[in-house]
């Protein structure tokens, strides 16, 4: 083949391979070549069905997050359209979410005064390092991670945030005005204190109470109809009527928090200025349980959604598609986003057939901003209010905490840990704390160790025990070692056979490993220890039945040196030849007598921690 064959093949083999990672990172261009009108025509239903339900669900969180509803509408629209060229899932939707914008107003609060910049500089800036940190971990594969996390930190975590986002509404549904940023406690004192001076405005409480009345009669008479815009419609109405003949109503309106205008989204780019430089220690915390939270949703949404449609989902991409279209809202000025489980459910149940329909949505969502702007700016605060206490009573899943709370202690306590923590701390920190406490019972779990005794019966089988009176006097113990000896496991081992060693009567132990697993440094050094001890005394220590993974650690470290190879018994084929070798390893260092013997078995101890 002449130079030039061979460098055309050379190409045409590269390019195969870069128009293949192409379509795995953009799952939507391999979508397009099966693509047809009948498919077209689902996602075009879907992606209207979609935008009905995202534009009064961002004007709401514009009101949890205290800014004006352009920046979170651009975040639909912008976040909405990128996600979905870096999605598998056909059904999975990328927005403002309830849980982000709580944790982002929290945060907006927090470092607004102290560092001079308007508070959308934060949230677009904080929308750029969330999405950084989410598109590295997506093309590094770290979308695997979330399946390490409890789902009882998840359940714990959702309650925390939907009781977060009513007690932050109540000031709105009463009409009181109230400092930004302020506790969960103070927040519920407040209303307390509001309602019993009867302080409060009947408007806004009628209006709120109207709202939610809406929203049930429609949930009832019409299932399949959107509620939320419905009732929320209905109300804007009533208040232009109520405006437009000067009647003395006073409630406040969304214009009145800053008016919804049919702004085009444009890219505004990204500036590095020293402020923000400055902040980046401080705000890289809260960006990384962001986008922790953000990877627990996606896979929570498309995994529940891929186990209806049957879909292969990749939850690599799933991530980068939300670091990209959070990385994009940072760069057009919107602010950040994550999975939306209302919206990507809608999307499912309208019957989309791609990730076209989200596309399409957030076009649908630019279109209708050009038309019927004005008549979101007359929707009234109360009745946003009453929509997200609504949304906030949907977050707590009575099924979910039932079975977190009822299946394992461990589990009750993550949930009660990681639930109370979000209402005392902040949101960042409550959901590491819930991640630690959840590895941490795990660890104990599997690293407490219990000694069960056993014995030679006539048949000479090892049997346990039955009746520890008629337990001979010892001098040869077999402990029989089950389960993880990582670092965790390494003291309460150490401290169980120190304690058996304290009888001097006890001249031999033999550790019977066979069924032991996953040996560190900490195990080694605890074994060294042992066999010091016992030498010291002038006693032995032998092991029987290691498996290869066993002998390769004691091999490496230089503990099977130490202890002497004639001393180690490596498991065989018949389980009990080990030990008996061992046996007679044990009467050869005790010559003067025969051995009576006593075997321990270890068990793992009741699960009264799960």
């Amino acid at each position: 083949m002449n130079p030039i064959s061979e460098f055309n093949e050379l190409t045409g083999e590269v390019a195969a391979i870069g128009s293949q990672m192409f379509k795995v990172r953009f799952p939507f261009v391999g979508e397009l070549r099966r693509y047809s009108w009948a498919k077209l025509r689902s996602d075009l239903i879907a992606g209207a069905t979609l935008t009905l339900v995202s534009i009064p669900q961002a004007i709401g969180f514009s009101l949890i997050l205290n800014l004006p509803p352009a920046p979170v509408i651009a975040s639909v629209i912008i976040g909405g359209f990128v996600g979905a060229l870096f999605f598998s899932s056909h059904h999975h939707v990328f927005g403002p979410t309830s849980s982000i914008s709580l944790i982002v107003a929290l945060t907006i609060a927090r470092y607004t005064s102290a560092t001079g910049l308007e508070p959308l500089q934060l949230a677009v800036y904080l929308a750029f390092l969330i999405g950084l940190i989410q598109f590295l971990a997506g093309l590094l594969n770290f979308g695997e991670i979330t399946k390490f996390i409890s789902r009882s930190v998840v359940v714990g975590y959702t309650t925390g945030i939907g009781v977060l986002l009513i007690a932050t509404q109540l000031h709105n549904l009463l009409g009181y005005d109230v400092q930004p940023s302020q506790s969960f406690i103070t927040n519920i004192w407040q209303a307390i204190e509001y309602l019993a001076a009867g302080q409060f405005q009947l408007w806004a409480l009628g209006i709120g109470a109207a709202t939610l009345g809406i929203f049930i009669a429609v949930r009832r008479l019409r299932p399949s109809w959107p509620e939320a815009l419905i009732g929320l419609a209905v109300l804007a109405v009533a208040a232009r009527v109520l405006t437009a003949f000067d009647l003395q109503a006073h409630f406040r309106m969304v214009r009145d928090e800053g008016a919804l205008t049919a702004v085009i989204p444009a890219f505004a780019g990204f500036h590095f200025g020293s402020r923000k430089l400055h902040l980046l220690p401080e705000l890289a915390g809260t960006a990384v349980a962001i986008a922790i939270l953000g990877m627990l949703e996606a896979a929570s949404i498309t995994k529940s959604l891929a186990a209806k449609s049957g879909q292969k989902i990749e939850p690599n991409q799933e991530l980068m598609g939300m670091g990209a279209a959070n990385v994009a809202c940072g760069l057009f000025g919107a602010v950040p986003g994550s999975s939306s489980f209302a919206r990507s459910a809608v999307n499912f149940q309208s019957g989309a057939a791609s990730q076209l329909s989200s596309m399409l949505s957030s076009v649908i969502v630019l279109v209708v901003l050009l038309f019927v702007t004005p008549v979101f700016n007359f929707i009234p605060v109360a009745a946003l209010a009453a929509h997200l206490i609504r949304v906030g009573v949907k977050m707590i899943n009575r099924h979910q905490i039932r079975v977190a709370c009822r299946s394992t202690r461990s589990d009750a306590i993550v949930f009660l840990v990681t639930f109370s923590s979000c209402l005392l701390f902040k949101l960042d920190t409550a959901i590491y704390v819930g991640i630690g406490v959840a590895l941490a019972l795990f660890l104990q779990k599997t690293s407490t160790p219990t000694l069960v005794e056993y014995s030679i019966n006539e048949s000479g089988n090892l049997a346990e025990l039955e009746d520890p009176s008629k337990r001979p006097h010892p001098q040869i113990s077999i402990i029989h070692v089950e389960g993880e000896l990582f670092f965790g496991a390494a003291d309460l081992f150490q401290e169980e056979v120190r304690r058996l060693a304290e009888d001097q009567n006890i001249r031999v132990f033999i550790l019977r490993m066979k069924n032991a697993r996953h040996l560190d440094a900490s195990t080694v050094m605890a074994m060294e220890n042992l066999y010091d001890y016992l030498r010291a005394t002038g006693r032995h220590l032998l092991i029987s039945g290691s498996n290869p993974e066993v002998t390769t650690v004691l091999r490496r470290s230089g503990l099977l040196g130490l202890i002497g190879s004639e001393n180690i018994f490596p498991a065989e084929q018949n389980p009990t030849v080990s030990t008996r070798n061992a046996l007679r390893r044990a009467q050869q260092l005790l010559p003067e007598q025969a051995p009576q013997v006593r075997i321990f078995y270890d068990r793992p101890q009741e699960a009264d921690m799960g």
